[in-house]
């Protein structure tokens, strides 16, 4: 937990619910961090990966994947995930920052307390880099629990403007595909992929 500057470790044990359960030691905007540790996934059905490169933004994987003379079933990928979440205690005022996930998203304004009028400012890094022109899929849950999904894009900065509804809730996820080189790609995973996420909520409800 990152919070005016001052960084928290999160103590907790497998299977808690919820997972994070501590005392905030200030009023302020809390950034909880998770980076996850690799898993993997063995592709036996082509058209589900097909669907999944599609959705996410990389149909190009397909045919760089075949151009790799790699087989349409029985293969691996390796993914782990970079989750962000935004939580305002007491008066909420903060500000989010990067903290040096390998790809992360960093909110540019604080959405409990500043004009969300034209949308929450966000900025999706990779490598220390801005990552221009990725796909963004917006989850947007309202107070009533129904949940509507857009697709945006980042700019050539990486920068990206949500529109929000005050007492929603946000889900921001960004994936990064890449190949990796495998002997066997029955055994070893021939691509890799990053998920970056950022939860909030817009305002506070009244």
């Amino acid at each position: 937990m990152v919070m005016n500057g001052q960084v928290t470790k999160v103590t907790g044990r497998l299977g808690d619910d919820p997972a994070l359960n501590m005392q905030a030691p200030q009023s302020g905007l809390a950034v909880i961090v998770h980076q996850t540790t690799d898993s993997q996934l063995r592709y036996t059905d082509w058209q589900r990966f097909a669907k999944f490169s599609r959705h996410k933004g990389f149909a190009d994987a397909l045919a760089r994947h075949k151009s790799r003379g790699l087989p349409e079933t029985d293969f691996l990928e390796r993914y782990r995930r970079f989750a962000k979440s935004l939580i305002a205690v007491g008066h909420g005022k903060g500000r989010d920052s990067r903290v040096g996930l390998e790809t992360e998203f960093i909110a540019e304004a604080n959405p409990y307390t500043d004009d969300l009028s034209n949308g929450l400012p966000v900025r999706l890094f990779s490598d220390d880099a801005p990552r221009a022109g990725a796909q963004v899929e917006v989850f947007e849950k309202s107070p009533l629990g129904k949940v509507t999904v857009s697709l945006l894009k980042t700019d050539h900065e990486g920068r990206v403007r949500i529109p929000v509804q005050t007492g929603y809730e946000y889900l921001l996820d960004a994936v990064l595909i890449r190949p990796l080189e495998a002997n066997d790609p029955r055994s070893d995973p021939v691509w890799e992929t990053l998920w970056a996420s950022l939860t909030y909520q817009a305002g506070r409800r009244r």
